[in-house]
């Protein structure tokens, strides 16, 4: 893989720092609980399909009391698509080659009345430059309250900075995390963007201030749910619900395809399917 430049080395330590603040915060809340869980950490390394280095990242899971399994990686790669896969990618069509960095999280609670959630942010280079992501909180048993924080604080972050973003970013949310053959949501949404390009500043800024939205309104969300009581049929709806969870990541995702297509770590790529899940 090519040397970094300097936009590419601010993104990448951006999207590691936010891992570091995410998962001392996580564990903190494990703390709280009484429990000694911890991340644990794996790095790999990627093989381009030109057989030259193709970066890497670090896997990073937890267990615990509140996370009955969470995951927050980081991926620094390049190189080149391989076969008909560039022809799919934002100005990979003609050059194949590929630079991608980002940060990707999925949570899957212990108590049903805790929301699950994903966050990913990213940024990508081909023959153009830009800046994708989102998160979408994900309760088997929705709370209102819960719901609206989560998408008041997305909504600020967006409103921080271009006043039609959470309209357009929520919409897309909207229309990415449906199961078509379901026909239903997967949750209740928040915000989901791709194909950001233009002022770099501008465009990492808004990035690192949905990351910071994130660390701020989730744990919240955690820590006011995390202990209240719960039924075994309550266990039973989250289950299932997580079933459906797993369809739309292994039929529809798009970081799940990306991930595949291009290399990566197949732990990595799959840490966001929950540990247990039913079908009836």
């Amino acid at each position: 893989m090519n040397t970094l430049d300097n936009e590419q080395m601010t993104a990448r330590t951006w999207f590691e720092e936010l891992r570091d603040l995410i998962c001392a915060e996580f564990e903190a809340i494990e703390r709280e609980a009484g429990s000694s869980a911890a991340f644990d950490y794996t790095a790999w390394d990627r093989q381009d399909s030109s057989g030259e280095h193709g970066g890497g990242g670090v896997r990073g899971v937890m267990k615990g009391q509140v996370f009955e399994k969470v995951g927050v990686n980081v991926s620094t790669v390049g190189g080149r698509f391989e076969n008909e896969f560039g022809k799919t990618i934002h100005g990979a069509s003609e050059d194949p080659s590929f630079f991608a960095t980002g940060i990707s999280l999925v949570a899957h609670m212990s108590n049903p009345h805790v929301p699950a959630v994903h966050m990913n942010t990213r940024f990508l280079v081909t023959t153009k430059r830009w800046f994708g992501g989102g998160a979408d909180l994900n309760p088997p048993l929705p709370i209102e309250e819960d719901t609206a924080d989560f998408h008041g604080a997305l909504k600020a972050a967006c409103d921080a900075h271009h006043p039609e973003h959470y309209g357009r970013f929520k919409k897309w949310a909207d229309d990415y995390f449906y199961i078509p053959h379901r026909k239903v949501h997967r949750g209740v949404g928040g915000i989901f963007y791709d194909h950001l390009e233009g002022d770099f500043a501008d465009n990492f800024a808004f990035t690192q201030d949905v990351g910071r939205a994130f660390l701020d309104v989730f744990p919240r969300i955690v820590r006011r749910r995390m202990n209240l009581p719960y039924t075994d049929a309550e266990i039973a709806q989250r289950n299932a619900w997580r079933g459906r969870y797993a369809e739309f990541n292994l039929v529809y995702d798009r970081g799940t395809l990306f991930g595949l297509k291009t290399g990566g770590n197949i732990d990595a790529i799959l840490m966001s399917l929950p540990p247990v899940a039913t079908w009836a």
